[in-house]
């Protein structure tokens, strides 16, 4: 009897966990798919198509994951029943997480491989079991430890008076609307001093505006009466 040359179609599974990474020229996608290619490859395996949910942490649960939802739709349309990943981590850092992935997959039919350890999925012995279990706690330490690592360099440079996160105020993102807006709360049109509302209208009508093209709220003209520019706080020191 001829011997069988169908081949297994599997689906190849990324994760990046940093908007930072995304990118043409960004290489964790494309060294992620670089492993599976390779190990595909040589185990024999037809890869069927490849999902990739971008700026997704390792801790996020499988059922969230937009990539891999779509991957499982895929996987229950068209008969392909393993997903291949770079590491065990790449699936999923957090060890909980991981778990039950596993066991949902398992449920469903799905084989998953890590392409560095190939049989650390496939494999459910208790040794095997026990070693995922190893490898996702140290994944999920190290992760701890960068994380705690990142905090204290943020908190350091926080106790310096440098700002290190958060979105920028109007007076960093447009310090001469925030020094226009300060001269007309100075000057002192005839009738009295001007309101936030004509303050905003003034500037509006100079082409000040937000990004959506409308005037600033009161609120927004307070804050910026109130926030010294960085310039301004320059010509202070000495």
């Amino acid at each position: 009897m001829a011997k069988s040359t169908r081949s297994i179609k599997a689906f190849a599974y990324l994760r990046t966990s940093s908007a930072a990474n995304i990118g043409e020229d960004k290489d964790s996608g494309r060294r992620q798919l670089q492993a599976i290619e390779g190990f595909a490859r040589r185990a024999g395996i037809e890869l069927a198509g490849t999902y990739h949910d971008e700026a997704v942490k390792g801790s996020d649960p499988i059922d969230t994951r937009p990539g891999f939802a779509e991957m499982l739709e895929a996987l229950e349309a068209n008969g392909t029943k393993t997903i291949i990943v770079e590491t065990a981590n790449r699936f999923a850092r957090d060890l909980m997480v991981q778990e039950v992935g596993f066991a949902m997959l398992k449920a469903r039919g799905f084989d998953l491989i890590a392409a560095d350890s190939p049989t650390s999925f496939l494999d459910d012995t208790p040794t095997a079991r026990l070693i995922r279990q190893v490898l996702g706690a140290v994944s999920e330490f190290e992760k701890a430890m960068l994380v705690a690592k990142l905090k204290g360099a943020r908190d350091r440079k926080r106790r310096t008076g440098v700002k290190v996160e958060g979105r920028k105020s109007i007076a960093e993102q447009k310090p001469e609307t925030v020094e226009m807006a300060r001269r007309l709360a100075r000057a002192r049109p005839k009738g009295g001093k001007r309101s936030l509302r004509e303050i905003a209208a003034a500037l509006a009508e100079a082409g000040h505006t937000t990004s959506g093209g409308t005037p600033y709220a009161p609120t927004a003209i307070k804050l910026m009466l109130e926030r010294p520019t960085a310039p301004r706080l320059a010509l202070l020191l000495p």
